[in-house]
Parts: C-alpha cells; sequence; structure tokens
C-alpha cells in the first residue's frame, strides 16, 4: 500500500499542481483519521515520508507497561521483548502499523473521504488565488454547454460560467467556440470555483483596445469613459497627452483597421471613437457623435443640464433608434441633455429664458456692467468669438459695422446662423447711448432747454420698468421688448 501511495502523491503533485507539502499534510491527515476510527485516538500515530516519497509508513508509539490499561497506547513488556530484546517497563517503543490489515473497513473509507475533501479544498484555495487576482483581465475558452441559458465555458483548470445578462444579443455560440471574455467576480461555492465571465461589461472594450492600440497600452492616450448598450452602440471618450497624437485616429488605425478589430470582436456592434474635452459644450456636441451639432447651450450648470440644437435633417441621427444616440451622450458626459433643431430651438422658451438670463445679469445693485466686445456677451459661442477675434472683429461695434459692410459673409467658417445668433444676443443684452446728444444736452444753455415741448421731469415720467426684467418700457409698448412679456397700464383718476 505504502508504495501504491506514494505513486498517487506523484501523481497528484505532477497532474493537478498542489504542492509537495499541500499533499503529504493532506495524505497525513487522512491517514490519522482512520487511525482513529480504529483505535479512538490519533495521538500516538506516526506518518512518515520517504525523501523521495518511495514509501509511506504508519507507526503507533505505546509505553511499555507490566499490565496493559488501554491496548491502544500501552504493550506489555512480553510484547515489546518480541519486537525488541533491548527494551524495559516505561520505554517508549514505536510499532509498525499495516492500515490494510490492522484498520477497519470503516475507517479506511473515512480516510478516504477526509484525503478527497482536503485535496479539493486545496484545489480549491489555489485557483481561487490564481483566478483572484485576474478579475478585469479578459481570458479564453470554449463553449462547453448550455443550462437555462447559462453558458459554461472550458477554461481548462476551471469552468467558466457566461450568465444570460452578460451575452450580448447580437452573439450565438455552439459546440467547441472559441469565447473571449471578461473575468468579473471569482466566488466559492459548495460544488466548486465559479468564474464569473462577461461579454457586454465596457471594461470588456476597454481590454480590447488596450490590445489593439499601442497608444492606449503605453498611456499615450487614455480612455476617460466608455459606455455601452451591448450589441448596439458603444461610446469611447478619448483624450491624448501628446499634441502631436490625434487620439481618435490612434484608435481607429490606419485605414480604420484598429477599430476593425474591435468591432469583428463584438459581432459588429456599432462603436463612436469621440474626444473628450474640458468644455461641456465641445465634450457634449462630440458625444452625439455621429450626428452633427449646431450649437450647445447650457440651461442650468449646477444641474447639469444643457440643450444641443441641430439641424432638421441631423435630429433623428442624434436621437438614434428609439433615444440610444442622445442617451449614450447623457452618461457619457454626465449631462441631461434635451436634443431640439433649429427652428425649435428659435421658437422655444429657451431662446426666450437665454436672452432674459443675459439681460438680467447685466443689472447689479441697481446698475449694469459695461459690455463692449463680442467675447463679453452672455451665452456666446466660444467658438464664435475666437473665429470672430481672428478676423480683427472683437468689439461689439466691429461687428455692427462689419454686418453693415458685408464683411462678416466673407469670413470663411461663419454661418449665417451665427451671425444671426450674435447679432440677437446684441439686441438684448446691449443699450446703445448716443454721446453726442448726451454732451449736447448737458451742454445746451437753459433757455434751450427750457424751450424742449415738455419738462425734463415730464419727459422722465414717461419711462417705466417692465416687472418681470426690469427693462426700459414706455406707455404705449403693449410687449416689453426685452422678455416679450404682455403689458397693461392701468391709472387711478388724476395721474
Amino acid at each position: 500500500m505504502a508504495s501504491d501511495m506514494a505513486e498517487a502523491i506523484r501523481q497528484l503533485i505532477q497532474e493537478k499542481g498542489f504542492s509537495e507539502d499541500s499533499v503529504k499534510n493532506s495524505i497525513e491527515n487522512s491517514i490519522k483519521a482512520a487511525y482513529k476510527k480504529t483505535f479512538g485516538t490519533a495521538d500516538n500515530c506516526e506518518v512518515r515520508f520517504a525523501d523521495d516519497l518511495s514509501e509511506v509508513t504508519v507507526w503507533a508509539k505505546k509505553i511499555i507497561v507490566e499490565e496493559v490499561e488501554d491496548p491502544a497506547t500501552e504493550i506489555s513488556l512480553e510484547d515489546a521483548k518480541e519486537l525488541t530484546e533491548d527494551c524495559e517497563v516505561g520505554d517508549e517503543i514505536q510499532i509498525l502499523i499495516d492500515p490494510k490489515t490492522d484498520f477497519e473497513r470503516s475507517a479506511v473509507q473515512t480516510g478516504k473521504q477526509s484525503v478527497h475533501q482536503s485535496l479539493t479544498e486545496i484545489q480549491k484555495d489555489s485557483l481561487y488565488a490564481e483566478y483572484k487576482d485576474k478579475v478585469g483581465e479578459i481570458i479564453i475558452g470554449y463553449y462547453q454547454r448550455e443550462r437555462n441559458e447559462t453558458i459554461y465555458v472550458d477554461l481548462g483548470k476551471v469552468e467558466g460560467i457566461l450568465p444570460k445578462k452578460f451575452q450580448s444579443e447580437r452573439e450565438v455560440y455552439h459546440k467547441n467556440d472559441r469565447i473571449k471574455a471578461l473575468i468579473t467576480d471569482v466566488r466559492k461555492s459548495t460544488s466548486g470555483l465559479q468564474i464569473i465571465l462577461s461579454r457586454t461589461d465596457p471594461d470588456f472594450v476597454r481590454n480590447i483596445l488596450e490590445l489593439e492600440v499601442p497608444e492606449i497600452y503605453d498611456k499615450t492616450v487614455e480612455i476617460f469613459k466608455i459606455v455601452r448598450e451591448a450589441g448596439y452602440r458603444t461610446k469611447i471618450a478619448v483624450y491624448s497627452h501628446r499634441e502631436d497624437v490625434d487620439p481618435v485616429g490612434a484608435c481607429v488605425g490606419l485605414k480604420g483597421v484598429r477599430i476593425k478589430n474591435v468591432i469583428s470582436e463584438l459581432e459588429g456592434e456599432k462603436i463612436d471613437i469621440l474626444k473628450y474635452d474640458e468644455d461641456p459644450r465641445v465634450f457634449i456636441k462630440n458625444a452625439l457623435s455621429p450626428a452633427e451639432v449646431t450649437g450647445v447651450v447650457i440651461l442650468d450648470e449646477e444641474k447639469r443640464q444643457a440643450l444641443a440644437v441641430v439641424p432638421e435633417n441631423q435630429f433623428s441621427l442624434a436621437i438614434g433608434k428609439q433615444g440610444l444616440n442622445v442617451r449614450l451622450a447623457n452618461r457619457l458626459t454626465d449631462w441631461s441633455i434635451d436634443v431640439k433643431t433649429e427652428e425649435q430651438y428659435e421658437s422655444s422658451d429657451e431662446l426666450i429664458a437665454e436672452s432674459r438670463k443675459a439681460a438680467m445679469d447685466l443689472f447689479n445693485d441697481g446698475g449694469y456692467d459695461e459690455i463692449s466686445t463680442v467675447a463679453e456677451l452672455p451665452g456666446i459661442n466660444p467658438a464664435v468669438a475666437e473665429l470672430l477675434a481672428a478676423n480683427n472683429i472683437t468689439e461689439i461695434e466691429d461687428f455692427i459695422a462689419a454686418e453693415e459692410d458685408g464683411t462678416l459673409n466673407n469670413i470663411e467658417g461663419l454661418s449665417a446662423d451665427d451671425i444671426a445668433a450674435v447679432k440677437a444676443l446684441i439686441d438684448s443684452s446691449v443699450e446703445f447711448v448716443d454721446e453726442e446728444n448726451e454732451e449736447g444736452e448737458q451742454e445746451a444753455p437753459a433757455e434751450e432747454a427750457e424751450s424742449e415741448e415738455a419738462p425734463a421731469e415730464d419727459a422722465e415720467e414717461e419711462y417705466y420698468e417692465c416687472p418681470e426684467c426690469g427693462a426700459r418700457i414706455t406707455i404705449d409698448m403693449t410687449t416689453c421688448p426685452n422678455c416679450g412679456i404682455g403689458l397693461s397700464f392701468e391709472f387711478e383718476d388724476g395721474e
């Protein structure tokens, strides 16, 4: 039996990958369990292994006594003399035990169960330690079977589990199909080790990109965020640490070869690679790709609400099928994005609210801040302001003069909608004062002032403040020229 046991030890070490010490401890514990089952105690049992594991022996340590009271731990002097003549009462003698003849059959079965359980636990702990460090990594296995829509994947040493919720709807598998998946969790269970796999996790796409794009692997290009509706569309925001490296181009690759490999692995799922930008307007515009966005209006920065304006023919593309494109853009940018066409925006409350806010922002403790440049206009598109400045149009007066002489129409990249938007902001935010008239009135003699048709006090009394936005209004107005609210004047008798 000893030689058979030694051969079994060598097989466990070579085939299962167990350490020698763990196997020896398991064998020793199982033998002692069988010994205890037979003799009632294992305190005096000693298991010895040959250095080359060629032999395993079991010894019982017993005390030599005149009269035996406990046969398990004691031996008479007469019986001891038969084993060795050089002994006396009180000595400890070691007796070789043959498990085949000395152990009870039930004890042998107990020992077998003990070693099996021990080795199972050792294997489970070993595999757990190995695969726990691989969580978040991609692993390759082969389709084994399916039960209750859960796919079981052969990973070699263990079996992986690909639940239905972690499977892409595009994918169908057959026996022995190769499956590449992400390890998301490793769990111990009574039946063994559970390796939970996923092909829908955004990190699955991240790992594939790292394999396909060297610039991502070496951190030249980094992924800001990935959002995904597995089987339908994935949006990936990237940025570069080097100005000479285009992050989007690096991910797409020459003639799109890199992104094609990723799409192929995802069974044809659509992927949008876009550039991350710290400016939320630019980032939102990029996030709505492949749709073209005319402009982005920040409605509430604190609540992170924004409005994207798109041409009529881009509206469906911006929204996406069943709202998928804008929904992914919301998750990618962490902003709540509403999408409207240019026509809807021009007639919407948002345009009125934006103009009203711009006008109200001018008032500060009963006065207002003077605006002289285009860049200072509330709500101005920074890109438009930069484009105008590049063409030496920085002052508002420069803009008005350029509009009158048609210069604006010759600026490349400046659309008619951009010009109209700036003009609307000027009309709603800037009040022009005729400085020459003001100076003339101040310098006019008292006699000329008195010769006016109405006294100055009467002229001042004809102007009022809008109850909604505080803008200057007159008695003959039916709507406020600034905020558009309806006006009605009621006077008591005598006024």
